[in-house]
């Protein structure tokens, strides 16, 4: 599919669909359990209607914001998504790249099959590093060491992962990392030949079986199952003093991701946060956990004039980013949209998710009667 035929985000979800086999669409499109948390996050976006004001002079309008000092030209960026590679081959520099080019933040996953240091070195602009955390602060320390070095600007950590989530067709469909076929994924994969070689076969032949590369004992690169299973240890056990600790040894921007109430985002403020994400891992952990857009509100009136309030999950249109904002949200991340847009043409279709969510955001502002993202206001909203 040329990704320039794509007229929103739902054609290319429906291309990439069609690209990929079962196994790998559905780690990408599915929740936990029942999905209830999942539908709701789109579905509380939809509930919100819009208030327009008519006759303002809209012709010199701009998307431009600043969070924590950096300016950005669009009130979007690209948010963390493990398991990428198995969309598009090496997606998370393919996602940076094209981050990069319309000059927004991209946050790369720890679950990554790419090295931290090869995405820093092959793709410019700001890079942010997500952090998934155990109690063993050894492990933990090396990989913010290396973040650090490669030249991250921002630590984003992850907290909302205490256990794994249950999510059925992972198990259903023999999904797991180091990735293994079985029969039905070998027929899967024979169905969809582009995928088999271009994604799954190429991997094999440069970086060997998918795997998390991010996740090691060592600073090589090189992984094995026993350190992957010793990293995911002990995730229950950790506290706000694990943050606090982190951030004494962090010396940039530091987010908390994974924030649902008012009290946890004070509480990451107290332990020198600079920012919280607003976020149920897009519905894929605790299924029946009310959505971002919902939590949103009270978060940002809490926290919002001291730090940053960022949120993702459930962005499928520029309406969705401009009702965040008008919330409190101060920027808004986005990981199925552009990963759908990566899964159909690499960074060209990354760049065409981007280019949709940016006219949608140009337009929406327009009928608003908003010149500038300072001049959405909550009176533009109509609230259930």
């Amino acid at each position: 599919m040329n990704p320039q035929n794509a007229l929103n985000i739902d054609d290319l979800r429906v291309a990439a669909q069609r690209m990929l086999p079962r196994v790998a669409y559905e780690y990408l499109e599915r929740g936990a359990e029942d999905e209830v948390s999942m539908r709701e996050n789109r579905s509380a976006f939809e509930r919100i209607r819009l208030r327009p004001r008519t006759l303002v002079d809209v012709s010199r309008r701009s998307q431009q914001v600043t969070l924590l000092g950096e300016t950005y030209p669009v009130p979007f960026g690209i948010a963390p998504t493990g398991a990428a590679g198995l969309y598009w081959h090496d997606a998370d520099v393919v996602l940076a790249r094209a981050a990069a080019a319309a000059r927004i933040p991209f946050v790369l996953s720890t679950a990554s099959f790419v090295e931290m240091e090869r995405v820093a070195r092959e793709a410019p602009g700001a890079k942010w590093f997500q952090l998934y955390a155990s109690k063993d602060r050894g492990p933990v320390e090396r990989l913010i060491m290396r973040a650090r070095d490669a030249g991250y600007e921002g630590l984003v950590v992850t907290t909302d992962v205490c256990v794994g989530s249950n999510r059925e067709y992972n198990l259903r469909n023999g999904f797991e990392i180091p990735f293994r076929l079985n029969m039905a994924n070998v027929v899967q994969g024979a169905l969809h030949p582009r995928w088999l070689v271009n994604v799954f076969l190429r991997t094999l032949l440069t970086t060997g079986v998918p795997r998390f590369m991010n996740v090691d004992s060592n600073v090589g690169g090189k992984i094995v199952a026993k350190n992957l299973q010793e990293f995911r240890a002990r995730r229950d056990a950790l506290d706000w003093e694990d943050l606090a600790w982190m951030r004494g040894i962090w010396p940039h921007k530091l987010f908390v991701k994974g924030v649902l109430c008012a009290d946890d985002a004070r509480r990451a403020e107290a332990a020198g946060a600079d920012g919280v994400f607003v976020s149920n891992h897009g519905g894929r952990q605790l299924d029946g956990a009310l959505s971002p857009i919902e939590a949103l509100p009270e978060i940002a009136d809490a926290v919002g004039h001291r730090m940053a309030v960022v949120l993702d999950g459930g962005v499928r249109r520029g309406s969705d980013v401009v009702k965040a904002l008008a919330l409190g949200a101060q920027m808004v991340f986005v990981g199925r949209a552009t990963l759908y847009g990566a899964s159909v043409a690499g960074e060209a279709g990354a760049l065409r998710a981007i280019e949709i969510l940016r006219s949608e955001v140009d337009r929406v502002m327009a009928l608003l009667g908003c010149r500038s993202v300072g001049e959405i206001t909550r009176d533009h909203l109509v609230l259930p």
